[in-house]
């Protein structure tokens, strides 16, 4: 049985609550749902902007995987919440933006979207996601 190693990375922010940045163990790696925090200041930024959200947040997906070991080529799934169905065109077209960047093979990863109350009022967006890197 593979052992468990915790992810951990000053380029994304601290984690808020009680759990890991991110998680291995085998193959596969799940990064904690992230939002639009600053990882320097731990400050939220970008209100009201889910365009500036939606890029922070992956900005610090993407950290947490390369402290891991791993890259945006490697998720095979991103999970994203959202406040409102009426900022899901300009995240989509951020996001799309940011894989395009991150995802040369051109080997899209999955992606769910779900519309929820988040922790924090300031927060339009959070992101988590799962990669396998076996």
């Amino acid at each position: 049985m593979s052992a468990k190693t915790i992810v951990r990375t000053e380029n994304a922010p601290a984690p808020a609550h009680t759990f890991s940045q991110g998680v291995k163990k085998g193959g596969m790696f799940q990064v904690s749902g992230q939002g639009p925090m600053d990882p320097a200041t731990n400050q939220y930024i970008g209100d009201g902007d889910v365009r500036v959200q939606t890029r922070r947040t992956l900005e610090n997906v993407k950290a947490i995987l390369e402290a891991g070991g791993s890259s945006v080529e490697d998720v095979i799934m991103f999970r994203v919440y959202l406040t409102t169905r009426d900022d899901f065109a300009a995240m989509n077209e951020v996001y799309g933006e940011f894989i395009t960047e991150n995802v040369p093979s051109g080997q899209l990863p999955s992606r769910t979207t779900v519309f929820v109350d988040l922790p924090h009022e300031v927060m339009l967006v959070e992101i988590d996601a799962l990669a396998v890197t076996a």
